[in-house]
């Protein structure tokens, strides 16, 4: 099971206003717990006032860089981001999960793939590591980024980007879509709709040919892309998703069941295996399987409890759970029983999970 270890700060610079690229290293001979794929994210965790938050960020640095690097982008109101982006310095140590995620696709030297990227504002983190990673190590490879963004100061790592293009000329083509800012062509103003992705497959993609999509943004944006790729012949297998959690924390609401919750019918036996050691505890049908294992002194792991990330993943062994809201996990590994633990509420009498496997 992942545990936290710690990371010292060892850069910190800004690629906008409000956003900064934190490059960290592992100490204690965590180095190997750190070893990423491109497109996996990190979870942080802090006390702020006498209370833990868990945030998580994707890795932006390619696979061949060297370095671990994560963009974090101020929310309005964030206390980890407004901390990251104001009062964390160099030298610093944070306390991080090794990475997570599913956001990737293997990487084949010798293949010569299409690559699509859509990205909506920080979004842009995983999908940087993703096509620096893909450029450099498919040499027959090309990537198509459309990036959306309110306006041009608002860009993450555009620097980055034009150098990425200089570095691969041919192989990369970056097209900034931005909601305020006018641009001499009037299709890259506005927002990524269904039907602006419609316009751009005509003339700007070579729809027909691509090979896999990255998707990463607001879910409204994501789900009108993603319509779009469909309705242009990609399948669900083509089509990868990482939802950037705007929302942090939340919950989708727990399904509403009688009044007589503390009655046996409105309770649950759930067997919860963590770290190899099994322990039993009766919960209330309301009550997810992330929350009763907190409940029961189980360190359980978890990041966003919004079904989000897929941190808090476990498998259910045994009985029927609900699970309410699902945005990480794919549909092969819910098949094979796979829950996110935070929107997991049982059904049946009695649940057998596990997190170690």
């Amino acid at each position: 099971m992942a545990r936290f270890h710690d990371l010292k700060v060892t850069d910190i610079h800004k690629t906008i206003r409000d956003a900064v690229v934190v490059t960290l290293e592992p100490v204690n001979g965590a180095v190997d717990q750190f070893d990423f794929t491109a497109g996996q994210y990190l979870t942080f965790r802090r006390e702020f006032e006498g209370e833990e938050l868990r945030r998580s960020y994707s890795i932006c640095a390619g696979k061949d860089e060297g370095v671990l690097q994560v963009g974090i982008k101020r929310v309005e109101g964030g206390a980890f981001s407004g901390w990251a982006n104001s009062e964390l310095n160099v030298g610093d140590i944070v306390e991080a999960m090794p990475p997570m995620g599913s956001f990737h696709t293997p990487i084949d030297a010798g293949a010569e793939k299409q690559y699509l990227g859509f990205a909506g504002g920080s979004g842009i983190t995983p999908v940087l590591s993703i096509l620096k990673t893909t450029l450099a190590q498919e040499p027959q490879s090309r990537f198509t980024l459309i990036y959306a963004n309110k306006g041009i100061n608002t860009i993450m790592f555009r620097e980055d980007l034009e150098d990425l293009k200089n570095l691969y000329m041919g192989r990369l083509n970056v097209i900034h879509v931005l909601e305020t800012d006018s641009q001499e062509i009037e299709l890259f103003t506005g927002l990524v709709t269904q039907e602006k992705c419609a316009e751009l497959f005509k003339h700007w993609v070579d729809i027909d040919h691509v090979d896999t999509a990255f998707i990463c943004g607001p879910e409204p944006m994501m789900l009108g892309i993603a319509a779009a790729l469909r309705e242009h012949g990609l399948d669900d297998s083509q089509i990868k998703f990482e939802l950037f959690a705007s929302a942090q924390p939340g919950r989708a609401k727990a399904k509403p069941i009688s009044a007589e919750t503390g009655t046996q019918g409105n309770q649950s036996s759930a067997s919860i295996t963590l770290d190899g050691s099994t322990q039993t505890v009766t919960i209330p049908k309301d009550q997810s399987i992330l929350e009763a294992a907190l409940a029961n002194a189980m360190d359980a792991p978890f990041a966003c409890k919004a079904g989000v990330c897929s941190t808090c993943r476990c498998k259910v062994l045994e009985g029927e759970v609900e699970m309410l809201a699902n945005h990480a996990l794919e549909d092969y590994e819910v098949e094979k029983g796979y829950v996110l633990s935070c929107q997991a509420y049982p059904v049946t009498d009695r649940v057998v999970v596990d997190y170690d496997r």
